[in-house]
């Protein structure tokens, strides 16, 4: 089956004792046994069935069961965040004495996650150009214990080649996590790029809505020690766990995602070629123009969409406050690809309380705004982002 197929029509892992079609939510925290070995089996993992709410939930497993089925993932984990799923297995992977190689050019949590509350931890940031492959070979040592990375930058939109980093890595005995929220994995399989593990923060494509938050953790099996440490430490121990509320909202924006993100990507390709000619905008960034200097690459791993999300650069700082003031029909607001079109400047907010050194660093300019492009028709996007830049004619 096509994946906007299967992800309607996943089976549940037990049938619902009333043939529900949709997601029952089973709003509970506790499950009854037959009797004490049952029990004690469930607990000790020698059966599947939920044994306590927060480790295990019918609702939630079946969300998990619907991403494993479009991802051929060998372990998927539902948990209450992207930031949660990025912490749990960073986590997972690590351990005192040992480093993470990744890039400065990270959204602002997980830039501050690896380089000061796992720097705590005794686990040290490598920040690395990780475009460049040799830097990238020189940076992995005995002691890394990833490479990490997102698979198109935010806001830079930036691409690596994924292939070159795996191989690079695996050589070494050393797993590739990717952030790959910004591209959905029913448009591209990273695992045929060598990447082991993905986080994704769901609350982005799949809640589609803005509707709740979310987090994954797609495991394709191929360093089996993490599931293990993630499943029966972390999970348990830090209570990271999906609640049975979301999981069933995001089960139905699962069911619609393929839909709602082939418009999205239409509509940001659309706009970014539109945008070239409005005057007041200094430059556009987009993967999916011609001229961007990651488009082939970002063609040959994520095919020919180019996601939802793209960049804008005014005069300065004052032109972007005031282009945001004038804002009439997009919204000033954080996320990325609700079904509403987002509008926010990324230096003065998602990377405000960062040095304007390390701004400079981290390629974060005070003249860009980010768009997280909605469902609209894209002329009505076109005609705000024109009259609020004084263009409206």
């Amino acid at each position: 089956m096509k994946k906007q197929t299967i992800a309607i029509h996943t089976p549940y892992v037990r049938p619902d004792a009333y043939g529900s079609l949709a997601v029952p939510i089973y709003s509970n925290v506790s499950f009854e046994f037959d009797d004490a070995q049952t029990m004690s089996d469930a607990f000790c993992n020698r059966i599947k069935a939920p044994d306590y709410a927060r480790i295990a939930n019918p609702t939630v497993t079946q969300f998990e069961q619907r991403v494993k089925a479009l991802t051929g993932a060998e372990h998927v984990t539902a948990v209450n965040s992207g930031m949660a799923a990025i912490s749990t297995v960073l986590l997972a992977v690590s351990a005192q004495g040992k480093n993470i190689v990744t890039s400065r050019h990270l959204f602002g949590n997980t830039l501050a996650l690896i380089s000061g509350s796992l720097l705590r931890l005794g686990v040290k940031p490598r920040l690395r150009d990780l475009t460049d492959l040799q830097a990238v070979e020189d940076a992995i040592d005995e002691n890394t214990a990833c490479v990490y990375l997102e698979i198109i930058t935010n806001p830079q939109l930036e691409v690596a080649d994924l292939k070159g980093i795996a191989d690079i890595a695996h050589k070494k005995g050393v797993p590739v996590i990717a952030d790959s929220t910004i591209i959905p994995f029913t448009e591209t399989s990273l695992k045929d790029f060598g990447v082991d593990i993905e986080v994704v923060s769901s609350t982005k494509y799949i809640s589609g809505g803005g509707t709740s938050l979310g987090g994954l953790i797609i495991d394709y099996g191929t360093f089996p020690l993490i599931n293990k440490f993630v499943k029966y430490d972390l999970l348990i121990n830090l209570g990271v766990y999906m609640t049975p509320q979301t999981a069933y909202m995001q089960t139905l924006g699962l069911e619609t995602l393929d839909v709602r993100y082939q418009r999205q990507a239409a509509n940001a390709q659309w706009l970014a070629e539109a945008l070239n000619d409005v005057p007041g905008i200094t430059n556009v960034n987009y993967v999916g123009l011609p001229d961007n200097p990651f488009h082939d690459l970002a063609q040959r791993q994520f095919g020919k969409t180019s996601g939802a999300m793209l960049t804008i650069d005014l005069a300065s700082k004052e032109e972007c406050f005031k282009f945001l003031n004038n804002l009439k029909l997009i919204h000033r607001a954080t996320n990325l690809f609700d079904s509403r079109t987002l509008a926010i400047h990324p230096a003065s907010t998602i990377f405000g309380l960062f040095p304007e050194r390390q701004l400079v660093q981290m390629d974060v300019r005070q003249t860009t705004i980010r768009l997280s492009i909605g469902l609209e028709a894209p002329e009505d996007i076109l005609d705000d982002i024109k009259q609020a830049i004084g263009n409206e004619e």
